[in-house]
C-alpha cells in the first residue's frame, strides 16, 4: 500500500520574453530551474527541477488574471499592467525590481505639446494603457480623448491619428527612429511579485521559501 501523499504543485505565471528572462535569476536563487526554453517549445506548461513547481506561460496581460482567479498560485507582472487591470484578490509582497522601464508622453517632432496643454487643448492621445492615461491627464486637469491601440503606438501621431501617445519607455530608440519626443514623464515601470491569496494560506510552507528566496536576490 502506497501511503505517501502528493504534494501540492505551486503553479507561477509568466509572459516571455524580457520578464521571463529576467525572473530566472530568482527562480535560480530559490533553487528552481526551468528545463524548457519558451523561444523554442511549444509547450504552454514548463516543467522545472522542482517537481511541485510548474511555470505557466501566459500573455502578460493575463497574469493578475490566473494569478487572482486561482489558475495559478504566484506571478510575476508589470506595474503597469497591475493598474490597467486591477489588483483585486492579490497580494503584491515585493517589487522585484526588473523588467524597468518608464510610462511617459510622447508626440511627434514640432508638436508644441506644453504651448496646446497650456492654451486648455484637447488632445486626443493614443494609448494601450487608458487607465493610466485618464488618471494622469485627469490630474492635470488636461482634457484627452483617449484611443485605446494595441501596437505600433508610434503610428498615431504620424499618421494624425493622435496628438500624442502614451507608452512605456526603455531606451528611446524606437521614438528617436519614429521622429517622436518624449515630452513627459508619468511613473516607474517595475516588475512585481503577485500571490493568490487563498494559495498563501493553504499552499504557505511551500510559498514561503519561494518568497524568502525572491526578497534576498532582490536585497
Amino acid at each position: 500500500m502506497n501511503t505517501a501523499s502528493t504534494q501540492p504543485t505551486i503553479t507561477l505565471a509568466l509572459s516571455k520574453g524580457r520578464i521571463f528572462d529576467e525572473t530566472l535569476p530568482l527562480l535560480k536563487a530559490a533553487g528552481i530551474e526551468v528545463l524548457d526554453d519558451p523561444e523554442t517549445t511549444r509547450k504552454l506548461i514548463l516543467a522545472t527541477n522542482q517537481p511541485h513547481v510548474r511555470v505557466l506561460l501566459v500573455r502578460a496581460t493575463d497574469v493578475p488574471t490566473y494569478v487572482a482567479l486561482g489558475g495559478a498560485d504566484i506571478g510575476v507582472t508589470g506595474k503597469d499592467t497591475l493598474i490597467e487591470s486591477g489588483s483585486d484578490g492579490l497580494y503584491q509582497p515585493l517589487d522585484l525590481k526588473i523588467a524597468k522601464c518608464r510610462m511617459s508622453v510622447a508626440v511627434r517632432e514640432g508638436f508644441d505639446y506644453q504651448a496646446a496643454v497650456k492654451q486648455g487643448a484637447r488632445l486626443t492621445v493614443a494609448t494601450k494603457f487608458v487607465q493610466i492615461a485618464r488618471d494622469f491627464f485627469a490630474g492635470k486637469g488636461v482634457h484627452v480623448d483617449i484611443i485605446k491601440l494595441y501596437g505600433s503606438m508610434e503610428l498615431a501621431p504620424l499618421t494624425g491619428l493622435a496628438d500624442a501617445i502614451v507608452d512605456v519607455v526603455s531606451t528611446g530608440a524606437t521614438l528617436k527612429a519614429n521622429h517622436l519626443v518624449e515630452v513627459e514623464f508619468i511613473m516607474d515601470i517595475s516588475s512585481r511579485l503577485v500571490v493568490n491569496q487563498a494559495a498563501l494560506k493553504l499552499k504557505h510552507d511551500l510559498l514561503r521559501p519561494i518568497l524568502i528566496a525572491f526578497e534576498n536576490a532582490v536585497r
